[in-house]
């Protein structure tokens, strides 16, 4: 008997490659491959975490609710504003599930984070990929790809693996020309590094008349609780409605939800990671242009580096990971020549920068 076959459009997914966390021959390789925080979660979370290893039998709330009701008093939001998933990329799923119909059009910039493609296919919509300008989204090119089958535009700002973002004034026209009938999400999983005075995520386009925009955030970068899969979406209460019909039952476990709340009051540890990056990325920024390197500047706890070509970059990148270096390079999303470098401790900062001008002295 024949295996019964999946639906078309799903075979056509390319499946989701992580960052590396290994390399042969090193009991201990510095990972600078995934943008996780160098100062890991707070010891509040911590605890709160360890707290819960003698009722791991028993369900998690499957509401959220006191997680829920923690981001909302933070945020000055009513709580059927709030949903949490599991990890921001489950929301994003959601979002899919919830408004994309096969032969709806999905609309993200050209190198966007590559879960608005899986999701979009996996609903059976039709991934519109926009061009982008210097690395950067392009409103007006968005704007010229929207069309009566639109449903939805993914906008990461800042956007990784680029690091680039758009003002907040451009950010409010794109929200102002779309169409009625088109979701905006804005992903906002690096917001709590920005600190410009023209950045926004969009929290205001989210209180605005026309109910259209959903923000999202993650417990994954800056609050260091990667591992436990924890993000939130602050939206329109209609949209989250349909939002909690989609997701999973009991899609955030206990200890991720206890370990968010106690990461979201421990500012303190927040403050110290966002202090850190903000020494360590102008730096590394500044070093890499020094050893002749192209870098795309970045607002996010990333850094985008550039080399002649792709067997140069494939070079630089077996280089470092011969010295248990793990950077992350970018190909996948049509990148080739790149390799993606995440702001680590200061020993692995200096160490990656050591170890590229050893290499570039190799190459002359």
């Amino acid at each position: 008997m024949p295996l019964v076959e999946p639906k078309p459009h799903v075979m056509k997914i390319v499946p989701y490659i992580a960052g590396e966390a290994k390399i042969p021959g090193f009991d201990s390789p510095v990972k600078l491959s995934s943008n996780e925080s160098p100062l890991g979660a707070s010891s509040a979370a911590i605890r709160a975490y360890s707290d819960q290893a003698g009722m791991l039998e028993l369900y998690p709330d499957g509401a959220a609710m006191e997680l829920r009701q923690a981001l909302a008093q933070a945020h000055g939001l009513n709580l059927d504003q709030v949903v949490c998933g599991t990890g921001s990329e489950q929301l994003i799923d959601c979002v899919c599930r919830a408004y994309v119909s096969p032969g709806d059009e999905v609309i993200f910039t050209e190198y966007a984070f590559v879960c608005y493609l899986i999701s979009t296919m996996a609903a059976g919509g039709v991934p519109v990929r926009v061009p982008e300008k210097n690395l950067t989204a392009d409103v007006d090119a968005i704007l010229e790809r929207v069309s009566a089958r639109t449903k939805v535009v993914f906008l990461a700002n800042p956007n990784n693996p680029t690091g680039t973002w758009i003002p907040r004034a451009e950010l409010h026209r794109l929200r102002r020309e779309l169409p009625e009938h088109v979701l905006l999400v804005v992903d906002a999983a690096y917001a709590e590094y920005c600190d410009q005075d023209e950045y926004s995520f969009g929290e205001e386009l989210v209180e605005a008349e026309d109910g259209n925009t959903v923000v999202l955030h993650t417990f994954s970068k800056i609050f260091g609780l990667a591992s436990l899969r924890v993000g939130w979406a602050r939206a329109p209460r209609e949209v989250a409605m349909a939002l909690h019909r989609v997701r999973g039952v009991f899609n955030v476990s206990t200890a991720g939800q206890v370990a968010a709340i106690a990461a979201l009051s421990d500012t303190a540890h927040t403050r110290a990671a966002r202090e850190h990056n903000d020494k360590w990325l102008p730096w590394l920024d500044g070093q890499l242009r020094k050893l002749g390197l192209e870098v795309t500047p970045s607002i996010g706890n990333f850094l985008l580096m550039h080399f002649d070509d792709a067997p140069q970059c494939q070079s630089a990148d077996a280089f470092l990971r011969g010295k248990g270096l793990i950077l992350r390079p970018v190909a996948n999303y049509g990148l080739p020549r790149s390799l993606r470098l995440s702001v680590g401790m200061d020993d692995d900062n200096r160490a990656v920068i050591s170890a590229l001008a050893e290499w570039l002295d190799s190459k002359r």
